[in-house]
């Protein structure tokens, strides 16, 4: 058999655990642009084959990124033994996390992993280890009555068997009990795979939940993530149910967002460098936590590509929704002091940035990677993002604050202005391969144009007959 590294005795000794503990096969799961979990699947008696490289993948066109080209070398997955588990709702199933390797050992332009543990690396020589803590939302509907094809907001029906409440469902306790079936297999799944999960929640949409579990190093809690998404569309299928992270399922409904609570603590001592109570500002924040502010703030426009990253993530980028209420969801790249409409937040509950841009549909590897340099960039540079805002962005016009030496630029309104960002900003290329940019622009170019070409039922409602 053809590996790149040696067959593992232990590798063997660990196989036969496993099927006495009643595991068939094994998957060891690249991530692709989307987020989504992309492997072959390995009886398990292959295992230690499996670990020493020996599954190959072709390179592109993984996730829609790149054209497909026969004549390539094969990417190679290697697992991350570490990520190994059983996979609760389905035991005859164990999972691993993969990283692909592209001729020889290089990471594989498209990993989207490789692209996380490189900025980890570069962190590390700072001094530096980004903690994640990452807020799950998604909706749990009814499975589609009609054929794919005709779906509409009708056919996904939410699954809120206690009805629609008004102004909102958050927080309320019938409507969590209702989704039980659901939640209580997620929660137990949850535990098993050492999440810690510590909270669950019915969120503001009707059938939208919310998942919190413990922070923890970037890559951990990014390997997490990709798990819980494969995670929900299973156990959903397997109570009759579906979920979607789509971030704007509904017109009227609040969008699902995946909130980034973000903190650097030392790579020695393990403490968190955000906190300073001889802050000069008088709120407990230290230079290295305004620092890493102010360089998100600096590059919002161009993380939004990879934050916000579809053209249905603009339609939650809104100050309000259609009843006039508002979104929770930000369009400034402001900052704030517990102020929930700015993109970033510094609460005063825990020593961590929250970024609410971030959507359900963000690849948490890309993501967590381009964040990360934008914010040590930042730390790196001195900068300062200027005094917190205190009053409500979603009142501010076009032009945005006129007072003082308020730091804000406006989010991008549509994908096109993220991507045309994320193309000219120096950092972009700086964390991705070129090859990574030049592809990732062009397909989220596409998908702009496919969708600008599209004529809606708005355009018919509003012009039909309007001439």
């Amino acid at each position: 058999m053809d590996t790149i590294f040696k067959v593992d005795e232990d590798h063997a000794k660990l196989a036969a655990t496993l099927a006495s503990q009643g595991v068939e096969y094994v998957f060891a799961s690249f991530v692709d642009i989307c987020g989504r979990s992309k492997s072959k699947c390995v009886p398990i008696e292959h295992l230690p084959d499996l670990m020493a490289g020996h599954e190959r993948y072709t390179p592109r066109g993984l996730g829609n990124l790149g054209k497909m080209t026969p004549t390539e070398d094969e990417c190679v997955a290697v697992p991350d033994l570490s990520t190994l588990c059983i996979l609760p709702w389905d035991r005859r199933f164990a999972h691993m996390t993969a990283d692909l390797y592209f001729g020889g050992n290089e990471p594989f332009a498209h990993c989207t992993r490789s692209v996380l543990k490189k900025q980890i690396d570069a962190a590390a020589e700072a001094g530096f280890v980004l903690q994640l803590g990452i807020e799950t939302e998604l909706y749990v509907v009814q499975p589609f009555s009609q054929p794919r094809a005709t779906a509409t907001e009708e056919v996904l029906a939410p699954y809120a068997a206690s009805g629609r409440l008004r102004p909102t469902p958050a927080y309320d306790v019938e409507s969590t009990m209702d989704v039980m079936d659901f939640l209580h297999p997620m929660v137990q799944a949850m535990k098993e795979c050492g999440f810690g999960a510590f909270s669950f929640d019915h969120e503001g949409g009707d059938g939208q939940v919310e998942f919190d579990f413990d922070y923890a190093p970037s890559l951990v809690t990014a390997d997490r993530v990709t798990l819980l998404r494969l995670m929900a569309k299973q156990i959903a299928k397997q109570v009759g149910l579906m979920v979607t992270f789509m971030p704007k399922p509904y017109t009227d409904a609040w969008g699902s967002g995946a909130h980034f609570n973000m903190s650097l603590t030392d790579v020695d001592s393990g403490n968190n460098l955000f906190r300073d109570p001889d802050d000069a500002r008088g709120r407990g924040w230290s230079k290295t936590a305004y620092g890493f502010t102010a360089g998100i703030m600096r590059h919002a426009p161009a993380l939004a590509a990879i934050c916000t990253p579809t053209v249905n993530s603009y339609k939650r980028l809104q100050p309000r929704l259609s009843d006039g209420t508002v979104s929770w969801a930000p369009t400034w790249a402001a900052y704030g002091d517990n102020n929930r409409s700015c993109m970033l937040r510094l609460p005063r509950n825990r020593p961590a940035i929250e970024n609410r841009a971030v959507d359900s549909a963000a690849n948490p590897y890309l993501a967590a990677a381009f964040l990360l340099a934008a914010g040590l960039e930042g730390v790196a540079e001195g900068l300062d993002p200027g005094d917190p805002i205190e009053d409500l962005t979603y009142d501010w016009t076009v032009s945005g604050p006129h007072s003082g030496d308020v730091q804000a630029k406006r989010l991008p309104r549509n994908l096109l202005e993220a991507i045309e960002a994320f193309d000219t900003d120096p950092l972009t290329r700086t964390v991705f391969h070129s090859e990574f940019v030049s592809a990732y622009t062009a397909m989220k170019v596409e998908e702009w144009e496919a969708y600008h070409s599209r004529v809606s039922e708005w355009e018919r409602e509003t012009y039909l007959t309007m001439f």
